[in-house]
């Protein structure tokens, strides 16, 4: 049985381009995806990355990507809740919806995507800050959107609705890199999307944590349906694919060392000397990833999805130069078989 393959895009923002070009590119990969087959194209959202990444408002992206595609399902990689209003949420996502029918998802997490002081100007206050509340939050966006139990009786928002009324939210996943959501998202009966490209080493555990105790619901799902969303860096050679890997390693340690930037070429990658701290960061980081050619990584990814029963493997890919990243997915698309629709060969 062939596996599922989807794309996670955070919009990357070469060194020596602008972030108009990044979100062109995206546009352009969101294009060819859907050519190649591939099943899901979700942004996500990040703040405060130093023109390193444009990926601030999946929102915006998500309507622009899927206008300008015709069969693959977009969604958010995903919604930072705590970010936001459960209401404007589920009023996004319905409209979202109601534009494209049947094509998009409502990925939810409940990291800030960004740093402390940054998620305090999203939140606008200390308290909402250190406020330990999404379970509150993702009880409010199911009762706003008429999902679950609703409002209880005498409830202030009771006789409020997400409008507009006549359309579904889109199908929830909830996002984690621990078992937390795994577990929220089993009692809810939504999907769940693992990030393994951020905690490889919890994902086999969470995702059985998910499937052992998934329970169906009226609103969400019969059976459970997991992704695991991993790093993935493939070129016509081994040797190609670990030299462009050195461009995302260095903008990790850059960024982890509070030198945010955008993503460097491999020349600037490969001349840069690392200390001691930064090579074990770097050794940290690309341990997270998987390189080479397309025969390996298809056996890599296809070992990582049978320890983790996975359903749908998805593809992040940060890469210097679009060229670079759309061979990644394009060797994918051919080492996985997929189906690519009719317009497969029109050129981009």
């Amino acid at each position: 049985m062939s596996v599922p393959l989807s794309v996670l895009d955070l919009s990357p923002i070469n060194a020596g381009e602008s972030s108009h070009q990044a979100l062109q590119n995206t546009i352009h990969l969101a294009r060819l995806a859907d050519r190649l087959g591939y099943t899901r194209y979700w942004l996500a959202e990040h703040h405060n990355t130093d023109g390193m990444l444009a990926s601030s408002t999946p929102e915006v992206m998500i309507s622009v990507v899927a206008q300008a595609t015709e069969r693959i399902r977009v969604g958010s990689g995903g919604i930072m809740l705590p970010n936001h209003s459960p209401l404007k949420v589920a009023e996004t996502f319905r409209v979202l919806e109601a534009l494209y029918p049947g094509r998009i998802d409502l990925g939810i997490g409940r990291a800030p995507g960004t740093d402390p002081r940054t998620a305090l100007a999203l939140r606008r206050s200390r308290e909402a800050l250190e406020a330990d509340d999404f379970p509150e939050q993702l009880a409010e966006l199911l009762a706003f959107a008429d999902k679950g139990p609703g409002f209880p009786e005498g409830h202030l928002f009771r006789s409020v609705k997400a409008s507009p009324n006549d359309v579904p939210l889109p199908p929830i996943w909830l996002l984690g890199s621990s078992d937390y959501s795994a577990q929220a998202a089993a009692i809810l009966g939504v999907g769940f999307a693992f990030a393994h490209h951020i905690n490889p080493t919890f994902a086999v555990s969470a995702i059985h944590l998910y499937r052992e105790h998934f329970t169906p619901s009226e609103e969400g799902l019969a059976q459970p349906q997991a992704i695991l969303a991993t790093s993935v860096i493939c070129a016509e050679t081994d040797e190609r694919a670990e030299e462009l890997a050195t461009s995302m390693v260095l903008a990790w340690v850059r960024m982890r060392t509070g030198r945010s930037g955008p993503l460097p070429g491999p020349a600037e990658a490969r001349a840069y000397h690392y200390n001691k701290i930064e090579q074990e960061i770097a050794a940290s980081y690309r341990a997270r990833q998987t390189v080479g050619s397309s025969t390996v990584v298809r056996e890599k990814l296809l070992k990582l999805q049978k320890e983790t029963g996975a359903d749908e493997l998805m593809i992040t890919s940060m890469v210097y130069g679009y060229e670079n990243r759309a061979k990644t997915y394009e060797l994918l698309a051919e080492a996985f078989d997929l189906r690519p629709t009719a317009a497969a060969s029109q050129p981009e």
